[in-house]
């Protein structure tokens, strides 16, 4: 049987950063180490920030964003184009989109994907106030930024029929070929969506 090598406080710091996705027993040990060793510069200044976090973040109850404020710094951004709607499965996605700086629109977090193997229904996600906020009026395109998976194909599936009578324009992201992949690289799957997904030149 494996014994704690650590006070009870120092294995509840190790269980709990162990539960970050990316993170396992290993490498929450190392971290808790190395946050141990620069406690001044690391551990306290973090501890506050989580604690101020804790207090502070709230979801928006336009989007479903994480921030400190609601409505969210994104909806309140004037420079956003309020025409095009962009539906995310998470905030995580949402951040990702946002990094990648190559739209200024508003956005829509579904908060999961339609999933009967794992009991996630249409009731567990956000859909009464994207098709509130699709025919509210302002909304000309609804983006499906969804993952290309089952779950995600099945959900953007979901959605291109509820939103059938609100005339909108429905897209989703194109698949295919990544920028600076190689197709001897690529799996089959991505080259078969490649393929469909093909566009003309010109």
């Amino acid at each position: 049987m494996a014994q704690n090598l650590a006070g009870p406080e120092i294995e509840r710091l190790i269980q709990l950063l162990a539960r970050v996705p990316g993170l396992g027993p290993r490498s929450a040990r190392r971290a808790v180490l190395h946050l141990m060793k620069k406690r001044e510069d690391l551990l306290h200044p973090l501890g506050e920030a989580m604690r101020i976090a804790a207090e502070r973040i709230v979801t928006c109850s336009e989007c479903g964003n994480l921030d400190t404020m609601d409505p969210c710094s994104i909806c309140r951004d004037p420079r956003r184009d309020p025409s095009i709607l962009v539906v995310v499965e998470n905030v995580g996605d949402l951040w990702a989109l946002e990094r990648a700086g190559a739209i200024r629109a508003s956005y829509h977090v579904l908060g999961a994907t339609l999933s009967p193997f794992d009991g996630v229904g249409p009731e567990d996600l956000s859909l009464p106030k994207l098709v509130e906020r699709a025919t509210g009026g302002s909304v000309k395109e609804v983006i499906l930024a969804l993952n290309a998976t089952v779950e995600g194909q099945t959900t953007a599936h979901y959605i291109t029929d509820l939103l059938t009578e609100a005339g909108v324009k429905v897209t989703r992201l194109a698949h295919g070929v990544p920028v600076g992949g190689e197709l001897d690289y690529l799996d089959e799957g991505t080259l078969s969506a490649a393929l469909l997904s093909r566009t003309a030149i010109g």
